[in-house]
């Protein structure tokens, strides 16, 4: 392959996995501020698979309302520093980094240039390249909505779809937090959210946690499967609903409850931040949280990868793997 090329998952139209092809596009040159990073794994996520689908329709003010702007998907990556930019200071040629690109999206490539400021940090020995792309996108979601939460040492605090990316980074951070956690999952998980913490595991397929009688002091829906009507009698007084994947029904319910009840809907967007990823980074190296990964791909089946995720029974994350020939 020329050395100014690079292989690259391509897509030109929104639609089904199919849409994404492995293709041969130019290789990026760093700007002053910017590192080039070898790829070495990408993470495969619920935000990609929408992102590729433009679903909801709002996706496309993002990517583009006919067609996608940026024709390379992907946000969570690990890899090498192959070369930086005459100002760049904090990082050198053969750091080992994993971070985020953003709204820039390109992670599905053998490189990718980033701003030195961007939301980036050298990787954990302890941690494998894969372990590293999957850490950040579960593990910043679910600090940012139990931070909202507001989540004290001592509370009840249950996560609902306690197996997903999101679900397992919530298990360990909250129990990191020192709260008392229940993890809501299906049988096949079960033992996956005990061994990441869960002080409780409950079985939606054989029970509803809504009906048991026990209230929280948090719930945490990491998968956009319950609503706050249906758990707001399972939540204390002050209580506080967390909701990753809110709906047009839930933002109503935020501004009502704001307006009329001590307990409390909190949604929205997780909003990045280069601090998070230092936190967690310290997590990972003192063993208080760890990445999981269900399924690796190569990259070539990359289209094989957003159709497992899309299904929505992975346990905790995806990745796909770049095998680079130099």
């Amino acid at each position: 392959m020329n050395s100014n090329k690079m292989k690259a998952i391509v897509y030109t139209k929104y639609g089904p996995p199919e849409v994404l092809k492995l293709k041969e596009v130019e290789k990026p040159t760093p700007k002053e501020n910017e590192v080039l990073i070898k790829i070495f794994a990408a993470a495969v996520t619920s935000g990609d698979y929408r992102m590729r689908k433009a679903d909801p329709f709002a996706v496309r003010f993002l990517t583009g309302l006919i067609r996608p702007s940026k024709t390379i998907l992907g946000v969570d990556l690990s890899g090498e520093i192959e070369s930086v930019g005459k100002d760049v200071k904090l990082y050198k040629e053969g750091d080992q980094v994993f971070g985020s690109t953003g709204l820039g999206f390109g992670a599905y490539a053998e490189y990718k240039c980033l701003s030195e400021e961007a939301v980036l940090a050298k990787k954990p020995a302890n941690i494998t390249f894969e372990e590293a792309a999957t850490l950040f996108f579960g593990g910043h979601t679910a600090l940012h909505f139990l931070r909202k939460g507001n989540i004290q040492s001592g509370q009840k605090v249950l996560i609902y779809g306690a197996s997903g990316a999101v679900g397992s980074a919530a298990v360990q951070l909250a129990r990191y937090f020192r709260a008392e956690v229940t993890g809501v999952c299906s049988t096949t998980n079960l033992e996956l959210v005990k061994s990441l913490g869960a002080d409780k595991v409950i079985d939606y397929t054989k029970e509803d946690f809504t009906k048991n009688s026990e209230i929280y002091d948090i719930i945490f829906d990491t998968v956009g499967k319950t609503s706050f009507s249906r758990c707001k009698g399972s939540l204390k007084q002050k209580g506080i609903y967390l909701t990753a994947n809110a709906s047009p029904a839930d933002y109503f319910q935020m501004i009502w409850t704001s307006m009329s009840s001590s307990k409390k809907v909190i949604g929205g967007i997780a909003h990045e931040r280069t601090e998070d990823i230092f936190f967690l980074r310290e997590l990972i190296e003192e063993g208080k949280i760890k990445s999981v990964i269900d399924r690796r791909y190569p990259m070539e089946q990359t289209a094989e990868a957003h159709s497992y995720v899309e299904k929505g029974h992975k346990k905790g994350n995806v990745v796909i793997t770049m095998k680079h020939n130099n």
